[in-house]
């Protein structure tokens, strides 16, 4: 089945757009190719409402940048098909913004009426596979889109599991007929908690299906069973995450980057400094020729 196209996503570094940023954003000058945050990116429920200030400054910066909707709320895991609910409003968000990706994640945060405000873990279990191929397919029949599925940060392993978490989404991609959102920052944490190999997992992705990246800063904390790496987007995305990127980048192509960063929200300067960055890994510019520039 083929789906409705919108306006596409460069492959170059966006931003999480925040309320922080607004003003500053609208009162730059036209957007050009040598700046270095060219898209934005909304979660949808934050833009479920009809008015208000959100849809005010989001309708200027959409008229002047492209844009990608980012979802919570969908609970593609969850054995209860997406809620009719929320699935309309997300539609006519869509509708309204025509956004060049749309993507959800590979978790669940919905039990019948219940509501959970976390994205919460599934086993990776030929059950779950057909739970998942369930909701996806209900998902992009009413939005009329084809959906990115982002691989999940994890902080315990599910014994139920059949299969890798790679080898989940690569199927679950290539049945549903939808495509992936790659966190990097996520295989890094889930990688460093659970000790098994970032860059294999890289390796292994189906480089065909990826379409998007996230990057984002993560902390560390230390608990009596050890340390464990926390997927808190509130801080810069760190160095051995950035290596990873330069083999993803490699590995899947050039592709739309996201800066992800919701919490202690930095100043404009500061999440422009950390796109820049990802431009010049898109670019293949390596450090001893950014020193070089710089000297």
């Amino acid at each position: 089945m083929s789906f409705q196209q919108s306006s596409l996503i460069p492959a170059h570094a966006g931003v999480g757009l925040k309320p922080q940023h607004f003003q500053q954003i609208l009162s730059q000058t036209a957007p050009s190719s040598e700046q270095s945050v060219q898209w934005f990116e909304i979660h949808a429920e934050n833009y479920m409402g009809a008015g208000g200030l959100m849809h005010h400054y989001l309708e200027q910066i959409r008229a002047r940048y492209p844009l990608s909707i980012h979802g919570v709320g969908l609970s593609l895991g969850s054995l209860d098909l997406p809620c009719d609910k929320h699935l309309k409003a997300l539609k006519e968000l869509i509708e309204r913004y025509q956004p060049g990706l749309v993507s959800e994640h590979v978790s669940w945060s919905k039990y019948h009426d219940v509501a959970l405000n976390d994205l919460l873990p599934v086993p990776y279990t030929s059950e779950s596979m057909e739970t998942f191929c369930n909701n996806i397919d209900k998902t992009q029949n009413v939005l009329n889109r084809q959906i990115l599925i982002e691989n999940p940060s994890s902080y315990f392993m599910l014994k139920e599991s059949d299969f890798s978490e790679v080898e989940f989404i690569n199927m679950l991609a290539k049945r549903s007929g939808c495509k992936l959102l790659l966190d990097v920052n996520n295989v890094f944490v889930s990688a460093s908690n659970h000790g098994f190999d970032a860059s294999n997992y890289i390796k292994t992705v189906d480089s065909s299906l990826v379409e998007e990246i996230h990057l984002a800063g993560h902390s560390v904390q230390q608990l009596l069973s050890g340390e464990v790496r926390i997927d808190d987007h509130g801080s810069q995305v760190c160095q051995q995450v950035w290596e990873l990127y330069e083999q993803t980048i490699e590995q899947v192509g050039k592709k739309p980057t996201l800066i992800e960063w919701d919490s202690d929200i930095p100043s404009w300067q500061t999440l422009s400094e950390q796109a820049q960055m990802a431009n010049l890994k898109l670019a293949g510019v390596t450090n001893q020729e950014r020193e070089q520039c710089n000297g």
